[in-house]
């Protein structure tokens, strides 16, 4: 890989991982690691240009009907496409179809981009990892196949094992907190050929051990209210990207300062 590359022009697919949830910004929007590497790259490119098409709730179908053709349009120098975890986590999953839109949307993007970049996502640590780790390890093969077949780049953000600290992750355990966000942007970085700035696998330091009580409190806390609105999404077929536009759907000249 080419150390130093250069990149004009940067397109983001994906769902809410790439839309910058939990990375709240003063407006209440979301900021994130894809708006984060935009930044740092306009930085260093006069007349840098970012879109990104993300929606929070979007499956690897969705991702691909309705962004990766708008995608492939804009011939960007970079593009990084992540999709198919939500689907992975829902109860039922065929893993045969999410492979076949993985497989759709790669096909389609890699002819059309300077460099393509696949990502096998983070997880939080816990139960919940526990249960759904073997078909996300499936899906993650999946993506690995893909990359080797297309000429792609993979950002693995699993192997490691840092990103999976339940303190880089937002209350509702869905989402990584700005720091989470940030070591995603450098993992990134890195991948593309840039000059490492930071270790973004080093891991934090240890703390004391939370109360029985305390890790209770919180579990009851995050049902009340994030579990239960989001069970009751998935029993009445809704998403919390429903009505949602892109929030950056044009490619566009990108200012750095944030």
């Amino acid at each position: 890989m080419q150390m130093n590359a250069s990149y004009t022009s940067f397109v983001a697919l994906g769902d809410s991982f790439t839309e910058g949830m939990s990375d709240r910004l003063p407006d209440g929007g979301y900021r994130g690691w894809a708006d984060l590497l935009a930044a740092d790259l306009a930085a260093r490119t006069p007349g840098f240009r970012y879109a990104n098409l993300a929606v929070r709730g979007k499956l690897i179908g969705q991702i691909v009907d309705e962004q990766v053709d708008v995608a492939a349009a804009m011939n960007a120098d970079l593009v990084t496409l992540v999709g198919g975890l939500n689907d992975a986590l829902r109860p039922k999953c065929d893993m045969g179809m999410v492979r076949g839109r993985l497989e759709e949307a790669v096909t389609k993007l890699a002819p059309n981009c300077g460099r393509l970049v696949l990502m096998r996502s983070p997880g939080r640590n816990g139960p919940v990892m526990e249960r759904f780790r073997p078909r996300m390890e499936q899906l993650f093969g999946f993506i690995d196949e893909l990359a080797e077949a297309h000429g792609a780049l993979v950002v693995d953000l699993y192997g490691p094992g840092a990103l999976g600290d339940p303190r880089l992750w937002a209350v509702d355990r869905l989402h990584l907190t700005t720091e989470g966000h940030r070591r995603v942007s450098e993992a990134v970085w890195q991948t593309i050929g840039l000059e490492p700035r930071r270790d973004w696998t080093e891991p934090l330091p240890p703390v004391r051990p939370v109360s029985w009580y305390r890790r209770r409190s919180s579990d009851l806390r995050f049902a009340r209210k994030h579990l239960l609105p989001w069970i009751g999404r998935r029993l009445t077929g809704r998403s919390s990207g429903d009505g949602l536009m892109p929030k950056r759907g044009d490619l566009l000249p990108y200012p750095y300062e944030l």
